[in-house]
């Protein structure tokens, strides 16, 4: 199987920050892109691969400051992580593609729909925030986390981090991740912008999903015409790793 290794990979630099990504799948098929969730990486999708390899050129970017991209000297914010993959994309003269974004990675998939003149053919999001308002009803949880209690609970993420990362600062990103997520400006959510998508969308969350709720997704396939709304039984936040069959399933349907 192809995977995402952090080994294949190339840097480009946005000027602000070197971005990592790795290129894989069939090279003479359509151009699909992976975008991972906060303090995640391009190897979080490797258990879709198989799914994608086949028939698409799979392209995987680490976000700035995580795995092997470096953060750059600006306040992060999801209209920069928007910024660094549309000028990536056009190094690489893609101009055509299909996008499946998780958490932060779909926050930034619907920016690239909305602030962007890239012909995006399919849109897949998984557990992402779309309105302010889902990051205000989350603020109080999101204020309580510290460096301290994300290490204790997610150990194997923060090692991947340190062992990857060019500059590792773990508890600088952690405070730059905390500060895009609850980002109440311009450079923040797309809110309500999103109607004017017009590429099919499909909108993937799991029930038990405690970051996103069943309202928010329903109240956004209701805004959007050309989108569809998958809620995946027994799963959380991470749908895709949670139940990836099911998952997989729905995405070939959706894609094909």
């Amino acid at each position: 199987m192809n995977a995402f290794n952090h080994i294949i990979g190339k840097f480009y630099n946005t000027g602000d920050a070197n971005i990592y990504y790795e290129i894989t799948g069939n090279k003479e098929g359509p151009v699909i892109l992976l975008l991972h969730g906060g303090f995640g990486t391009i190897e979080d999708f490797n258990p879709i691969m198989p799914v994608l390899n086949e028939k698409y050129c799979v392209i995987g970017i680490d976000s700035q400051g995580h795995g092997k991209s470096s953060l750059g000297t600006k306040k992060l914010s999801y209209e920069i992580m928007q910024k660094d993959i549309q000028s990536l994309l056009q190094h690489l003269n893609i101009q055509k593609l299909s996008i499946i974004g998780f958490s932060d990675g779909g926050i930034t998939t619907y920016r690239l729909a909305v602030f962007n003149p890239l012909n995006i053919e399919k849109m897949v999001t998984i557990g992402s925030r779309w309105h302010v308002n889902d990051a205000l009803r989350s603020e109080e949880l999101f204020l309580k986390l510290t460096p301290e209690s994300w290490k204790n609970k997610f150990p194997e993420m923060v090692t991947l981090y340190q062992k990857l990362n060019p500059e590792p600062d773990f508890d600088h990103l952690f405070s730059e991740v905390i500060g895009m997520w609850l980002d109440k400006g311009k450079s923040g959510y797309p809110n309500e912008q999103l109607k004017q998508l017009a590429c099919p969308l499909l909108i993937v969350r799991g029930d038990q999903d405690h970051l996103i709720s069943g309202k928010s997704v329903a109240d956004l396939a209701g805004l959007v015409k050309n989108s569809m709304l998958l809620s995946i039984p027994f799963a959380g936040h991470a749908a895709f790793k949670d139940q990836p069959e099911i998952f997989k399933i729905s995405l070939q349907l959706f894609l094909n």
